[in-house]
């Protein structure tokens, strides 16, 4: 048996097999096989929670979204992130003719062949994604949606040696080196903090051989974690939304109605100018970012009709109004939702599905009603001081 990318421990008399795989790669498929086949272990742990762990069951869930609720619950944006961050696993997959994950795949079956314990090691995904979303800041999300988004503008592809090469120790240290220095906040909840889940998950499973199937970026943290008692209940704890955006998002409202209201008193045609500023700019920047997402006419009208407004209330957002309006427009069919998994794989597919474009435009058109803001806040400012 190749004992590449296979880490043995003896933790507490307890033998564990840990398989650094590759999510794509057909000889991590295979190694898993021949791995639980060859060890007959007690308990087979993989890298999957309950919720993904029904999505490789069941297989493609999306004919049963509900592209309203996702928009009116304030989800567009987190949906259309973990679209595009499958989308490139998913392009990596299909050039290599296998289904993404299929080791994990393997890993769950082989457990039913020899009859071992399956154990769901890995934290739920979306508190996972919760607490990324949340210790990032404004700046990091922008700039993880940058970076993801030019994963999918790439087309570059790789070889399976390349791939291969990335499941060796020094290769992978280097990745992550580079990781830390590129996204230094979202390293440790999406890798640490599962390092230390996976690994206590590992060592509770029952029975006095363990086989552990990881992708290669979690065995040296798993490695350093497993002699260690974890807290779960404190990695599995969401933590509560800073009040800092709110104040800040009421506040610019807030101060922009006092200063045309104040301007208003002194100088009615500054005032005037003002609000024009600040309806044409959220207007048309909102507007734009509807356009650039290929919206419907309407839908681009209705993004800049409610922008301004939108903008000096907090709890509205252009961005859903306008996806509500193209949702009712341009009805995804059964056919938009049943092709999601191929169609993010290209920037084209992104655009001409009816399902994530309207999610690009909830988000563009509030990325864009946002950019209106500020320009056009300025621009109120500008006119306040001129005619002080």
């Amino acid at each position: 048996m190749d004992e590449n990318n296979i880490t043995r421990l003896d933790i507490d008399g307890k033998e564990v097999i840990i398989i650094g795989t590759a999510h794509v790669s057909k000889q991590s498929a295979e190694q898993v096989k021949e791995v639980i086949e060859t060890e007959q272990p007690d308990s087979v742990c993989v890298e999957l929670d309950e919720q993904r762990y029904q999505s490789v069951r069941e297989g493609n869930k999306w004919r049963d979204m509900n592209i309203f609720k996702v928009v009116k619950e304030k989800k567009s944006t987190l949906l259309l992130m973990n679209m595009m961050i499958s989308s490139f696993q998913n392009r990596v997959a299909k050039q290599f003719g296998i289904k993404p994950g299929q080791e994990m795949i393997q890993g769950i079956d082989s457990a039913e062949e020899v009859e071992a314990d399956l154990v769901l090691a890995d934290r739920n995904i979306q508190t996972t994604f919760s607490r990324v979303w949340r210790s990032i800041g404004v700046s990091g999300r922008a700039k993880l949606m940058l970076s993801i988004l030019y994963s999918i503008f790439n087309r570059e592809t790789i070889s399976e040696q390349e791939l291969e090469k990335m499941k060796q120790q020094d290769m992978l240290n280097s990745v992550m080196q580079e990781f830390t220095e590129a996204f230094p906040r979202l390293k440790k909840p999406l890798i640490d903090e599962r390092d230390q889940y996976l690994a206590q998950k590992i060592k509770d499973a029952p029975g006095d051989k363990v086989v552990a199937v990881l992708g290669a970026a979690h065995v040296p943290g798993v490695k350093k974690e497993i002699n260690k008692e974890q807290d779960l209940d404190r990695l599995t704890t969401v933590p509560p939304k800073s009040k800092a955006p709110k104040v800040i998002a009421w506040m610019i409202p807030i101060l922009i109605l006092s200063i045309i209201a104040y301007t208003f008193m002194n100088n009615p045609d500054a005032a005037y100018q003002q609000t024009l500023s600040w309806i044409l700019w959220n207007g048309s920047m909102s507007a734009l970012g509807a356009a650039i997402a290929f919206g419907h006419p309407l839908t681009i009208v209705t993004a800049f009709l409610v922008a301004p407004l939108s903008s000096l209330n907090p709890m509205l957002a252009a961005g859903w109004f306008a996806g509500i309006v193209q949702a009712s427009i341009r009805k995804p069919h059964v056919s938009d939702f049943e092709n999601i998994a191929e169609d993010v794989t290209t920037v084209k597919g992104f655009w001409q599905n009816k399902v994530t474009r309207i999610l690009l435009i909830v988000v563009l058109t509030n990325i864009g009603s946002s950019l209106g803001t500020f320009i056009g806040g300025a621009d109120v400012i500008r006119v306040f001081f001129e005619n002080l």
